[in-house]
């Protein structure tokens, strides 16, 4: 799916874009108190992850187990506001470099200024991972190959990205009625998933990808599945301080990094980031973030979203999957794995 061809003028405004979002990220350096800093120890070819949360103690253990099992060498975390011992317990962590802020989630464009602020600062020349916490990154090969793996695959084969389905896993029963701890890994609680249907079309002018689809428009959108979630994102890239995401990472720019995503079906190399949303503390959470009004630019367009995820509802049907594995999502048709033997 090639990316839409544009006029001078569209190109123009979007230099222009880019250069602003770049000079909001320098601006809001100025809202974050430095916690703990290890970055002057990072490698050149260090793996990064970049993260924004705030009260995660219960998902942030498993979270930093997954991701440095697969190979990140270092997290950067911006923690804003938390109340629950989530920051306490991340500055003990001697690979983790943590910020803190008490600003505006929102107005600093859903965390994206502060992101790309520690992205420019730390990330330059280095592949970058920017997931959330409830965020899973698996594709075909991972557990032989790691990242470590998939970036030096990427780097023979000159891609500067690798873009992935946002797949919501859910419980069968109320949400709410199972048990988790600290720790535990959320896909032996959260097992099942909708295989289909998703669709993808591409915008301009900077030629994004937008898929939609999934649970949450099966469950919570169905009456206007045009206002359902965004899936893709492209969470790995190696990062140039010239770089910016636009809407969390479902777009970027320049441009050409949208065309580093086809989608599902799509014959580029992709993973997919197991979505773990729907663990017990989600009808809490959905009464908080529906009064805090931080998670969507018109937060009353989405107060009835907040109210059923708040009643708990039971997402599983008849034609949900159980998930076993990568390969099993790539004979689904929603990734693809690299093809590790060429390059």
């Amino acid at each position: 799916m090639p990316l839409p061809e544009i006029s001078l003028a569209a190109a123009y405004r979007l230099r222009w874009q880019r250069r602003q979002l770049l000079w909001r990220a320098f601006r809001a350096r100025h809202q974050l108190r430095r916690v703990t800093d290890h970055t002057a120890i990072l490698a050149k070819d260090a793996l990064i992850a970049i993260t924004v949360l705030r009260n995660e103690a219960t998902r942030i253990p498993f979270f930093l187990q997954f991701y440095r099992e697969l190979g990140v060498d270092h997290f950067l975390i911006v923690d804003n506001g938390s109340d629950d011992g989530c920051a306490e317990y991340l500055a003990t962590q001697p690979d983790v470099s943590l910020w803190q802020t008490g600003a505006s989630y929102r107005d600093a464009r859903f965390g994206l200024d502060w992101a790309t602020w520690l992205q420019i600062r730390h990330g330059h020349r280095r592949w970058c991972l920017s997931v959330d916490t409830d965020e899973l990154l698996v594709f075909g090969g991972d557990a032989q190959h790691g990242l470590r793996g998939l970036t030096h695959w990427l780097d023979r084969q000159g891609r500067v990205g690798f873009g992935a389905l946002m797949l919501d896993l859910f419980p069968r029963g109320p949400l709410g009625k199972v048990g988790y701890s600290p720790g535990d890994d959320p896909r032996t609680v959260l097992p099942w998933f909708d295989p289909d249907p998703y669709r993808s079309t591409r915008q301009a002018p900077r030629g994004n990808l937008w898929v939609q689809g999934g649970t949450r428009e099966r469950v919570f959108f169905v009456a206007e599945p045009q206002r359902a979630p965004t899936l893709n994102k492209i969470p790995l890239i190696k990062w140039d301080r010239r770089y910016a995401y636009t809407n969390s990472t479902h777009a970027g720019l320049p441009r050409w990094l949208n065309a580093l995503y086809d989608g599902p079906g799509g014959g580029m190399p992709s993973g997919v980031l197991l979505h773990s949303k729907f663990l017990p503390e989600i009808a809490e959470k959905a009464r908080i973030e529906k009064q805090r009004g931080q998670h969507f630019s018109q937060p009353h367009q989405f107060e009835n979203y907040y109210d059923q995820l708040a009643a708990g509802p039971d997402l599983w049907h008849d034609k949900a999957l159980r998930y076993v594995g990568p390969d099993q999502l790539e004979a689904l048709g929603l990734a693809r794995a690299p093809d590790w033997d060429a390059g």
